[in-house]
């Protein structure tokens, strides 16, 4: 047993067994490929007791009052602090993230709770006029039910709790489905809040355990996944991955006219003008594109550059990326870990080979950095930096490769920029390098970025809990965290009060 799964108290814990062992998968360390552990796979009979569970603890956990249930979430969010240490090296070491983002990683799941404990006294609705006589209207919000959700490998803690602190406080109960690339991860957060619930003493369900509020189905797509995403139970579907999954999630629940909160696929531009600070540009972009690998939606995967700085720029970071220590994402002074399996790699490879033949230039990593790491242990390749062919659009370039590979463009003016930028399927995040301000504000206007997300002098990774996170376009229109997100995990209801003696009707008609 790793000596992380021990600190956890996962030693004997029931899902995890020996890697082997049959009807389990295997959670290996990008890093090493050596094998972690394994967890058991459950089947469709294991999820529909989880559902039929689930849903008994909301139909009592709904009627506790949403200050109570913010109470329990504070709770969950100062356990978390308490094993913020080994939750967030696991997270690295299964994942392959720098432990400094793995830590990262929990810090949001503890900023997400301290969120949601004060909006449990701040689900507002709001009080209207009635154009009638004697009658008083207004709006409330009620719990949406038991919703699903399932989560991809690049942050197989924080998306969870993005939703599921939300959902808690707003009165539903959550059944998460999690990557089957990382599901110790999932264990190990599901022990957290489950030990927490079992051991408060404000909600106490009769003949209910109270871990059932949060049910963990560990399964292949065709035992769990694709039965919930089809299950008319729960009312919403947050799903975390790929646009082509988002597709048939989204198509599998408008069928049966359920709701779908989608956070899909980023093909993301930093546009960086005359003007801009050119070292502030280069410590965005290098986190951007080579932070976690490039694994992460919000990853810098084009950079937009004005004419007059951009041979500048691209030798600047070309001696960056050559400098970028690759290793061991869990030693101090690591930059970069591995990708998270073989898979990706072979995908970075052909998106090199698919770049080069359509005649981007290769200025630091590709098919050679890729070759230097074959054969040794781990799943690393180089960070990859490839200019583009002044005015041409390659196809690959329009793709998302999850993988640190950035396309570098040179661009006449912020209009052309603004033009590139929005010329892909995603629309998640965005961001610019100017010191004008004109220039900052054309890119925040109406004709100016079309993400969800856009920044001035800051790249494109790294968003608060504060702020709404989702994109639009084949990103999904999702939004998770921050603003009003909260009211996806509600159904509003319109109430209108007759305190009058009469029945008169709306619009003045006479019956």
């Amino acid at each position: 047993m790793h000596p992380l799964l021990t600190q956890l108290g996962l030693s004997n814990h029931p899902r995890i067994c020996a890697p082997g062992t049959p009807n389990s998968v295997t959670s290996d360390n990008p890093a090493t490929g050596e094998a972690i552990a394994a967890v058991r796979l459950e089947s469709r009979a294991d999820y529909e007791q989880a559902i039929t569970r689930a849903m008994a603890a909301q139909a009592s956990w709904r009627q506790l009052p949403a200050p109570k249930r913010g109470e329990i979430v504070r709770r969950m969010g100062n356990a978390f602090r308490d094993c913020k240490e080994p939750l967030g090296a696991l997270v690295a070491l299964e994942m392959g993230k720098l432990k400094a983002e793995g830590l990262g990683e929990v810090q949001e799941s503890i900023d997400i709770a301290d969120f949601a404990v004060g909006l449990a006294r701040q689900l507002y609705g709001l009080t209207m006029h009635s154009e009638r006589p004697g009658h008083r209207m207004y709006e409330q919000w009620h719990p949406l039910g038991t919703i699903g959700v399932i989560t991809a490998f690049n942050f197989p803690n924080a998306v969870w709790a993005w939703n599921a602190m939300l959902a808690a406080v707003c009165g539903d109960a959550v059944i998460w489905k999690p990557s089957l690339i990382t599901p110790l991860v999932a264990v190990a957060t599901s022990e957290v809040c489950w030990k927490v619930l079992r051991e408060q003493e404000i909600w106490r369900p009769e003949g209910i355990d109270p871990a059932d509020l949060f049910p963990l189905i560990i399964g292949t797509d065709a035992e769990v996944a694709e039965p919930m995403v089809a299950d008319r139970r729960l009312p919403l579907i947050s799903a975390t991955g790929s646009c082509r999954m988002g597709r048939r999630v989204g198509e599998v629940v408008a069928k049966r006219l359920g709701r779908c909160l989608l956070e899909l696929g980023g093909n993301n531009a930093i546009i960086v003008m005359n003007d801009a600070d050119l070292e502030l540009v280069i410590r965005g972009v290098l986190f951007g594109a080579v932070g976690t690998a490039g694994q992460r939606c919000t990853s810098t995967r084009r950079l937009l550059v004005e004419d007059g700085i951009v041979d500048a720029l691209c030798a600047r970071l070309a001696k960056a990326y050559a400098s970028v220590p690759i290793g061991d994402p869990s030693i101090a002074g690591t930059l970069m870990g591995p990708l998270v399996n073989p898979h990706a790699i072979a995908q970075m490879r052909h998106a090199c080979v698919e770049a080069e033949r359509e005649g981007c230039v290769l200025l630091s990593g590709g098919i050679a950095g890729i070759e230097r790491f074959a054969g040794k242990p781990g799943n690393f390749v180089e960070p990859t930096l490839y200019r583009v062919p002044k005015g041409a659009r390659p196809k690959i370039c329009m793709e998302e490769t999850f993988a640190p590979i950035l396309y570098v463009y040179s661009v006449a003016n912020i209009d052309e920029a603004i033009d590139l930028q929005n010329a892909v399927d995603q629309g998640l995040s965005s961001a610019i390098f100017t010191l004008n301000m004109r220039n900052a504000e054309r890119f925040l206007s109406t004709e100016g970025s079309d993400c969800g997300i856009a920044n001035v002098n800051i790249g494109t990774s790294g968003a608060e809990i504060g702020g709404a996170f989702g994109g639009e376009k084949d990103t999904g229109g999702g939004r998770e965290s921050g603003s009003d997100s909260w009211k996806q995990y509600m159904r509003r209801q319109t109430c209108t009060i007759n305190w009058s003696r009469e029945l008169p009707l709306a619009q003045g008609i006479v019956f």
